[in-house]
């Protein structure tokens, strides 16, 4: 069973291998995933707005709609650490995040994540003085597309790295056992991780530029074909299959023309 504890630890050992997360947003995916033995960390991650809800990005996302899918996939029981994505305005203040936090626990995360710096520092800590532990989402936030100006790689300029470093230092000063560094210039990244006393786990911020990644499922298999992020690294077509398969059943409900009901 990997624990927080386990992940912390790598971080005395940062070179010797990637840690590796994945998102899950189901039972089934979540227990082959976990099967695999390879997976140190599943997220429920909010981008199941777009993966499983169709809504055009995380911005919709609810605390009820988080809550179904950590239970989803905690009935796997996966060794693998849960950690459960808080959804935009459940984290707003310290006390809301608590409240939040313990909801997601009760559904059977063993870990949360929140996006942001400096601003949810006093949150995180409120958070892990409860017990809980947490994730922390510097780079490019999701959640905030619409303030900041949508898609665009983060650490493109001096002040912009020096407010990427800010944010990281605060989150780390809060407790956090690990960071995620999202779609961050691969030297910004790179600078952050050698600056960095917990894991950090890149995603669209360069490979091997942090002490792991995290993937999208859907992007990993080709399962959303309608959309793929540059950086995504498909190493399957599941789009193709399931079209694939249903056209060969459906195909293979069709009986010969010399055929009738009655065998006749």
């Amino acid at each position: 069973m990997t624990t927080t504890e386990k992940i912390r630890a790598i971080t005395a050992c940062k070179g010797i291998r990637p840690v590796v997360q994945l998102t899950a947003y189901d039972y089934p995916t979540a227990r082959l995933l976990d099967e695999t033995g390879a997976i140190d960390m599943l997220l429920v991650g909010d981008s199941l707005g777009m993966m499983v809800l169709g809504y055009p990005d995380t911005t919709s996302v609810t605390l009820q709609h988080m809550l179904h899918h950590t239970e989803a996939v905690a009935r796997a029981h996966p060794q693998a650490l849960l950690v459960a994505d808080m959804p935009v305005h459940t984290y707003d203040t310290p006390q809301l995040a608590v409240q939040s936090a313990k909801a997601l626990i009760a559904a059977g995360a063993e870990a949360v994540k929140l996006e942001g710096g400096a601003a949810v520092q006093e949150q995180i800590r409120a958070i892990i003085s409860t017990g809980i532990p947490v994730q922390g989402h510097i780079g490019l936030l999701p959640q905030h597309i619409k303030e900041d100006g949508g898609y665009r790689m983060r650490g493109k300029t001096d002040e912009e790295v020096e407010t990427l470093l800010r944010d990281l230092r605060a989150v780390e000063a809060a407790g956090v056992f690990s960071a995620v560094i999202e779609c961050t210039r691969a030297e910004a990244a790179a600078q952050l991780t050698a600056s960095s006393s917990v894991i950090t786990i890149g995603i669209g911020s360069g490979h091997g530029t942090c002490d792991g990644e995290v993937q999208v499922f859907h992007d990993l298999v080709g399962g959303f074909p309608w959309f793929v992020p540059r950086f995504a690294a498909q190493h399957a077509h599941t789009s193709q299959d399931i079209k694939a398969a249903a056209q060969a059943w459906a195909k293979s409900l069709i009986l010969p023309p010399s055929t009738t009901l009655s065998g006749q």
